[in-house]
């Protein structure tokens, strides 16, 4: 396994994007932005990782990532955050953010495994009037609110 960063026509990446965001207008609203990160088994793109600025400086958010689901729990998305990580100290960040679901508790085990730790909730981010389907379930959970965290890139 390999990762590069993607220069290709992001929409080949769809299928990640759609593991990562069950809103296709979110998705269409965000996918051209930032850098994208790629895991790759030989040519076939096995995860991806995007990363975009805030606005704030130093600041960066891991805006989506998801790796196909036959290659999940083999190390690969921990990978995809190091070179986030590489990739954000590269550029002097100093704080990279990232968002899930609070249904989600697989992604904020994942999230607090790579150092990452809790900082706001918004809550009903995911409603129908920002593209999600009403009733959607995560593990049993109403998909209804946003959980931020983040990772101080200084130590």
């Amino acid at each position: 396994m390999h990762i590069d960063r993607y220069d290709d026509d992001r929409a080949r990446l769809l299928p990640l994007f759609t593991l990562a965001d069950d809103s296709p207008a979110q998705i269409a609203a965000y996918i051209s932005r930032g850098e994208v990160l790629v895991a790759r088994d030989g040519e076939l793109a096995i995860g991806h990782l995007q990363i975009v600025e805030t606005g704030e400086a130093g600041v960066f958010e891991l805006k989506s990532m998801a790796v196909t689901e036959h290659r999940q729990r083999e190390g690969v998305g921990q990978q995809l955050v190091k070179a986030a990580l590489e990739y954000c100290r590269a550029r002097n960040g100093r704080r990279l953010i990232v968002s899930t679901a609070a249904a989600d508790t697989g992604n904020l085990r994942f999230y607090q495994r790579q150092g990452f730790r809790m900082s706001k909730i918004v809550r009903d981010a995911f409603a129908p009037a920002n593209g999600y389907k009403e009733g959607t379930m995560v593990d049993g959970i109403p998909l209804r609110d946003q959980v931020f965290l983040d990772l101080n890139l200084n130590g």
